[in-house]
């Protein structure tokens, strides 16, 4: 009978490898400075539309921010080889917020019909998800190098 049995020299020179090839993966997972600017800023004109209080200003601007979207996930997955799922911890905290913020400005420019605060809604959360993005992607790529 055949024995599948790896010698201690093996599996060590296995585990180096597969710990290569997480640093590996770790330098690629990191998107270039550009990609978390251009979400900040795409969030930010997508949000700020809504001051214009019109659907031929809010439609253009939703068509526009899904097909950059779908453009910088294509773009992501071409650089890096992968595609990264926010872990629900992440998610939770950018829930806490991203729905109190856009709430409260929904609230001011609906109710109170102040416009402006989807702007200022718009550039808090554009430069929320801008310093989020970078962090999480840093955050991920330490945890794959085992710095975490």
């Amino acid at each position: 009978m055949e024995s599948n049995r790896i010698d201690r020299d093996d599996a060590a020179a296995q585990l180096a490898a597969l710990q290569a090839d997480r640093a590996a993966l770790a330098d690629r997972v990191v998107p270039p400075w550009w990609y978390d600017v251009a979400l900040g800023l795409l969030l930010f004109g997508f949000l700020s539309s809504y001051a214009f209080d019109s659907l031929w200003v809010t439609f253009p601007a939703l068509v526009v921010f899904l097909g950059c979207l779908g453009v910088m996930v294509s773009a992501y997955k071409r650089i890096t080889g992968v595609w990264v799922n926010i872990d629900s911890r992440s998610m939770a905290l950018w829930c806490a917020i991203y729905l109190p913020v856009l709430i409260g400005a929904f609230v001011l420019a609906e109710g109170y019909d102040q416009r402006w605060a989807m702007v200022v809604a718009g550039a808090v959360l554009g430069t929320a998800v801008t310093l989020f993005g970078r962090h999480w992607s840093r955050a991920y790529a330490a945890e794959l190098r085992g710095q975490r």
